[in-house]
């Protein structure tokens, strides 16, 4: 049986456009990185409509970035 962790691990492929007026397939755009996890927005692939969003939960990205930053900075 699945868990709530599975749950949100779901990817949308499709989702209803108001504007198109039919399902289309969605296109996902990260908004943020954050430390808690990314933020992403979900648009419609034909007309560009925002449909929805998602935050992931997954902070590697941020610590890469930070990583990255100090690295350069010299720890600063």
């Amino acid at each position: 049986m699945g868990t709530e962790r599975d749950f949100r691990q779901l990817e949308v492929s499709e989702v209803y456009c108001p504007t198109c007026g039919t399902a289309r397939p969605v296109r996902r755009h990260l908004l943020l990185v954050l430390p808690t996890g990314n933020k992403y927005e979900y648009r419609c692939a034909i007309c560009g409509t925002p449909l929805g969003g998602k935050d992931d939960g997954d902070a590697s990205e941020y610590n890469a970035v930070l990583n990255r930053t100090s690295r350069l900075t010299g720890g600063r």
